[in-house]
């Protein structure tokens, strides 16, 4: 290692996490300090340049430093940073600097499937899973990223995990006091800055703080619009001796995002990959005479295509040693969230509302309401109707550790996960341009409320939920035979409940919801209303809970067969939970009684059998994996109901191959490659209606969005102590849009460049550099996230639908000052 990188590792806090096992910073702290028993063979490098670690679990595990992440991309999200590195994962980001977030596939499982956690706190929404990539940390606060494929930590605060876990941790306050500042411009009028001061140990107990602060803002690369987001984030800690500590972290996100528009295989054809919203509405929206049309009312305007957020948290963690042989360790936290969904045109005659409405009169006599102040009720007006959903979410994660000696240890742990979700879509006012007044609409402490005649809240979207998960876990891991053989037993037992609330009539055997106060005009037998004018029968408001139990073993053993190389083999059960959005589909029965469409909870059987290497220069890993997947849920056809419905389709039975190796041949060079290779068999085909022939051929074709195969690399040379350069790539293969595989796209390759131009200390600066970035180097023009669907091409007993795109982002360049004092 040259001077210059030297100097780079003693000035960060990654010093120790990477001189020792990964598990350092596993997901929480109960799985951190269980995993420091682990002994491997350890002859050679604990990292190659941050972007692979030696890592110690008998598990399939990648994992990247800070290291790594400060030669990519300013303000880049880390799931792009871990694309690169990690097999088995690829995600397709949807802009050049990841503020608009992207699509996660990790061996053939989907972003809802795979838990991304925070310091062992977990981020996948309480409702859907869903996970939103552009509300991360900031990478300069990131120590490590790990990825487990496949598998979750025994403790893993999750209910949808049957695909694997992205654990990312936050760096600690440094011992020194210091200061690091980042600024950075780019294309695309990008601008970032970052700031971040280190008080150093201070106070009677040493006693450490660090504060940071950044600002991001660039136009669209496609069409107009702009994307900006501010970040905060802080963390005391204080060491209480030995191994014992107490820290509390707080992160504060405030995006404000223009979308991009999706498109279809045809529409990049024929406009190619800039096409996008307009910039402007040329006709006034705020009323029009008569029945609206679509048109007239600038239903394809960019500025109704927001997606804002304001997302915080709080996280403790801390480790006590009760006794010399027991250890507790405690992480609570609270997550806040305030965001809109993604596109702003909803249901309800497109976002429009005639004057003379029923749900305009509500419990009134009157004859609607003059919503534009001109005298008479013959209007129709556009409003704002965000998907608004509010949480509040309280987390803890506990374990008890007991060492039965020093080569044995077990543990017990319990968590607790509750997400109080609230989601609404009051309608907001738009102003003369068609611009919306708050981009939260009327939501409740936001905008402005559209009113009926009796007081009430306009909306197309009313509903309240809580997700509860207690888990009790136990684990023992043991090493056996000097220290050879590494045995790893677990067991998880989620339980888990939904408590569903819905304010709305919901027609029935559908979602759709139809949001008033008017009185009801006919009741039948079974419960079930019509309203005056409407022919459609609705469900009245309605509330009830269902509950989920599990129990989850995982299974791993290691053996060390040389010094440098280990075997090790895991078997390990998930399971992903039914989403919120499939309990509010409801049925009602002729003898009144109120049932669902619940589908049975999605679970894995994974198994890896992998073998290590770490020597000299060198930190390898290769595996072969299978996971047998059941129940898994799609859009398909109930025959005994008659209506499409969310439910389990049959197994998919998935296997392949991940390989990756680091190496530093020399002092000045390093070089890393991984590969890839996954396939998959859907064992069953989807029913489409009643008739015979109502069937997609789904049997024998693979998952949808799942490259068969991809590489990834990256080198760097560093030929003089004040220069270096990296260059890194990857390739993914080919992957299908449609779960009957009739339509698909082609292989890419995006390469970029790093160029680091290292600054002499001078009066107190150190690591100081100048640093260009090129993404997609050669502008490679592609396709990134597919939103599937079932089949593109009109089958006997099934029409087509298309499935839409969002395409790669061309070259940009990205130019970086960093300085530390």
């Amino acid at each position: 290692m040259t001077t210059t990188k030297a100097t780079w590792l003693a000035t960060t806090a990654l010093i120790g996490g990477l001189l020792g096992a990964s598990g350092a910073w596993a997901q929480s702290t109960g799985s951190q300090q269980i995993e420091e028993i682990i002994v491997t063979a350890a002859n050679g490098p604990r990292s190659v340049e941050g972007v692979i670690v030696a890592e110690t679990a008998p598990k399939t595990r990648s994992t990247i430093t800070n290291q790594f992440l400060q030669t990519q991309s300013s303000g880049q999200t880390v799931l792009q940073s871990l694309s690169i590195a990690v097999p088995g994962l690829n995600f397709t980001n949807n802009d050049p600097y990841g503020s608009s977030g992207g699509n996660i596939r990790l061996r053939g499982f989907d972003g809802n499937r795979v838990a991304l956690t925070l310091d062992g706190i977990p981020l996948n929404d309480t409702g859907n899973y869903a996970v939103y990539t552009n509300q991360l940390f900031d990478p300069e606060i990131i120590a490590q990223a790990s990825v487990n494929q496949g598998t979750t930590d025994v403790d893993s605060p999750t209910a949808s995990a049957s695909g694997g876990t992205i654990a990312i941790s936050s760096r600690r306050p440094t011992a020194d006091p210091g200061l690091m500042f980042n600024t950075s411009l780019g294309s695309n009028d990008y601008k970032r800055v970052f700031a971040m001061i280190d008080s150093g140990a201070f106070g009677p107990w040493g006693t450490r703080l660090f504060v940071a602060g950044s600002y991001q803002n660039y136009e669209k690369w496609r069409g107009p619009g702009e994307l900006t987001k501010q970040q905060f984030n802080a963390k005391i800690y204080q060491p209480l001796g030995g191994d014992d500590f107490i820290s509390v972290a707080a992160h504060y996100n405030r995006n404000r995002n223009n979308n991009y528009r999706s498109m279809s295989l045809a529409d990049y054809n024929r406009f190619g990959r800039r096409y996008d919203f307009d910039e402007t509405c040329p006709l006034a929206v705020q009323s029009s005479p008569g029945v609206a049309s679509s048109d007239a009312f600038c239903t394809n305007y960019h500025g109704r295509q927001v997606n804002p957020s304001n997302t915080g948290n709080i996280r403790g963690q801390s480790s006590f040693r009760i006794f010399d042989k027991l250890r507790l360790t405690v992480d609570p936290s609270f997550q806040y969230v305030l965001a809109d969904g993604g596109t702003q045109l909803n249901s309800f005659s497109s976002d429009v509302q005639r004057e003379s409405d029923g749900r305009l009169r509500g419990r009134s006599t009157a004859a609607g309401v003059d919503l534009n102040g001109d005298g008479d009720l013959l209007d129709t007006m556009r409003f704002f109707t965000p998907s608004v959903t509010n949480t509040r979410r309280y987390g803890l994660n506990t374990s008890l550790i007991y060492d039965l000696n020093e080569d044995h240890r077990v543990r017990v742990a319990y968590t607790l996960d509750k997400g109080k979700h609230r989601q609404t879509g009051d309608y907001g006012y738009l102003d003369q341009f068609g611009n919306p007044l708050n981009v939260f609409g009327g939501k409740d402490g936001q905008g402005q409320k559209v009113l009926a005649a009796d007081g009430a809240s306009i909306r197309f979207r009313d509903r309240y939920s809580v997700a509860r998960l207690d888990q009790f876990a136990a684990e023992y891991r043991g090493q056996f035979f000097e220290d050879k053989l590494n045995v790893n037993l677990g067991v998880r037992f989620p339980k888990f409940k939904r408590e569903v609330n819905q304010f709305c009539y919901t027609q029935n055997a559908s979602s759709n919801v139809r949001c008033t106060t008017e009185p009801v005009a006919t009741t039948a037998a079974n419960g079930n209303v019509t309203f005056a004018g409407v022919t459609t029968v609705y469900v009245p408001p309605f509330a009830f809970e269902r509950d989920f139990n599990k129990t989850l073993p995982n299974v791993g053993i290691g053996y060390n067969l040389t010094d440098a190389v280990v075997m090790y083999g895991n078997y390990a059960k998930g399971i992903s939970l039914p989403r919120t959005d499939n309990l509010y589909t409801v049925i009602r029965n002729a003898d009144g009684s109120l049932s669902t469409p619940n589908a049975v909870p999605e679970t894995t059987d994974a198994f890896d059998v992998g073998l290590r290497y770490n020597r000299g220069p060198i930190v390898a890993q290769a595996a072969v994996w299978k996971i047998n997947f059941k129940n898994r849920i799609t859009s398909a056809f109930d025959e005994n109901l008659n209506i499409y419905l969310d439910r389990n389709v049959g197994d998919v039975h998935q296997w392949g191959f991940d390989g990756q190796i680091g190496v530093q041949p020399i002092e000045t060079v390093t070089l890393y490659a991984n590969a890839s290779y996954s396939d998959s068999e859907v064992q069953g085909d989807i029913r489409t209606g009643v008739a015979a022939n109502n069937i997609l051929p789904a049997k024998g074709k693979k998952l949808p969005e799942v490259p068969d195969w991809t590489f990834g690399g990256r080198a760097e040379w560093q030929p003089i102590e004040w220069f270096s350069i990296g260059f890194q790539a990857k390739y993914v293969g080919k992957r299908f849009s449609t779960d009957v595989n009739d339509e698909s796209v082609p292989s890419y390759v995006v390469a970029d460049l790093d160029l680091r131009f290292n600054i002499p200390a001078w009066r107190g600066m150190k690591n100081s550099y100048l640093q260009i970035n090129a993404t997609n180097l050669f502008d490679e023009r592609y396709l990134g996230s597919i939103s599937t669907r079932s089949n593109a091409i009109a089958l006997p007993g099934s029409s087509a639908s298309s499935p839409t795109y969002q395409p790669g982002s061309p070259r940009t360049y990205q130019v970086s000052l960093h300085t530390e004092f």
